[in-house]
């Protein structure tokens, strides 16, 4: 059975086994804080999977693609500049399975030169694609990302599938895509389909039908089938894991009626991101400014959207706990609303999606206590910007016991880096 997450608590001293105080004190706030044991433990549930390929874009730090590579774990990138992470963490592109695969709807010029001088395994994700590839590495192989014409997801804003969805190849324009690759000599050798984020099984078996009847119309040069991606955490009490057990029967199945078809073996990838790094992530930040506006009581913080965008871009929910500067066992539980110090009246962490406020029932607290947000690993760091002028937050990592910095805090020189004032 699946296990459910009972409760989060809302006390919290220490992170990893290292005092929240201490983190705090050496590196200020805010801060991302990652637990490399969760991410080991989360790459362990996936150990059926013949591959296992991290979806970078959730936390692309080089410090985490050090560790998974360290682990055995490939990548995916979906730029240049994710190709170029990837490569200084050391993975190898042409290892097998492949150490870096690219994918994308689209392949700009950045991401054309580095595929042509590297020699890079492209996941198609638009007919146009396969041409350009021809064009950049004749002879190449080449994986296809379908869209089956469905999807789902979390929120509207992770769909990945389905008409409204502007990613992949439509499972209508297969045949055509096959006609584009032999002109340009190009092996259609894996096949990968993703509907979004939080997939569930009913959804997940509709996947495989829709990827194996792909696959026939594509023929035995398959050697390759991805599950892609979109494997949940739990974020509220009451949330499930996925049946991992369950999860890898539905595409071994399908893996298995392909190779009794096709004459030969398939490899069966998993392209997990969020649910590899999710749960390893803190963001900490210092209670700023206690305030009452009408029926509703402010914690205020120095962290904003421009360190964790998750709640204002679609009403992310997560988990929140308190440090208190003096620890605390028995203390009252109020309703508060969470926010951060932009300029902007969406800068608030307890909301839902379409912006409406929401409270949360939270420790009593006080200027100069620590609020941290949890489960922040995923699509935190990577979504954070200088807006208002602000710093970046530095990043984390606790490894056997020891807090490593894995990248500084950006300063102002950080912030003006690349601007220039044209002379009159």
């Amino acid at each position: 059975m699946p296990k459910t997450i009972n409760s989060f608590s809302t006390l919290r001293q220490n992170i990893a086994g290292i005092p929240v105080a201490d983190l705090v004190k050496q590196f200020g706030t805010p801060t991302y804080v990652y637990d490399a044991a969760v991410i080991e433990e989360r790459v362990r549930d996936l150990a059926k999977f013949d591959v296992i390929r991290y979806a970078q874009k959730a936390c692309s730090n080089i410090a985490i693609l050090d560790r998974l590579r360290r682990l055995g774990v490939v990548v995916d990138a979906v730029s240049a500049g994710e190709v170029k992470r990837a490569l200084a963490a050391g993975f190898d592109p042409h290892s097998d399975p492949h150490g870096i695969v690219f994918t994308a709807d689209v392949i700009d010029k950045e991401a054309a030169e580095i595929i042509r001088n590297k020699k890079l395994h492209v996941n198609c994700g638009s007919p146009d694609m396969i041409d350009q590839l021809g064009t950049l590495c004749p002879g190449a192989s080449a994986t296809l990302r379908i869209n089956p014409g469905f999807g789902h997801g979390h929120s509207q804003k992770t769909n990945t599938g389905g008409p409204q969805s502007k990613h992949g190849i439509w499972h209508e324009q297969v045949i055509e895509c096959l006609r584009r690759a032999d002109l340009h000599n190009v092996a259609i050798t894996g096949l990968h389909m993703h509907i979004g984020s939080g997939t569930d099984l009913e959804h997940l078996s509709q996947v495989g039908e829709a990827l194996e009847k792909v696959a026939i119309e594509v023929g035995r040069t398959i050697t390759t089938i991805s599950a892609g991606g979109g494997l949940p955490v739990p974020y509220r009490e009451g949330q499930t894991y996925v049946d991992l057990d369950q999860y890898f029967s539905i595409w071994d199945a399908t893996r298995k009626r392909l190779e009794s078809k096709f004459g030969h073996a398939i490899q069966l990838e998993i392209e997990p991101g969020r649910y590899l790094v999710a749960e390893s992530g803190y963001l900490i930040a210092e209670i700023r400014a206690v305030k009452k506006m009408g029926d509703n009581l402010f914690y205020l913080l120095d962290a904003g959207f421009n360190d964790l965008a998750r709640p204002i871009l679609y009403g992310a929910y997560h988990p929140i706990s308190i440090a208190h500067k003096t620890p605390k066992t028995d203390v009252p539980h109020i309703d508060v609303v969470v926010g951060g110090p932009l300029c902007e009246s969406g800068d608030i962490f307890t909301q839902e999606e379409g912006g409406f406020v929401a409270k949360r029932s939270l420790p009593l607290a006080s200027v100069g206590d620590h609020l941290i947000l949890e489960v922040a690993g995923a699509y935190g760091f990577v979504m954070a910007s200088n807006y208002n002028g602000r710093y970046r937050a530095p990043e984390v990592l606790i490894e056997n016991g020891q807090p490593k910095c894995i990248r500084t805090r950006e300063i102002f020189e950080d912030l003006i880096r690349g601007e220039s004032i044209p002379s009159v």
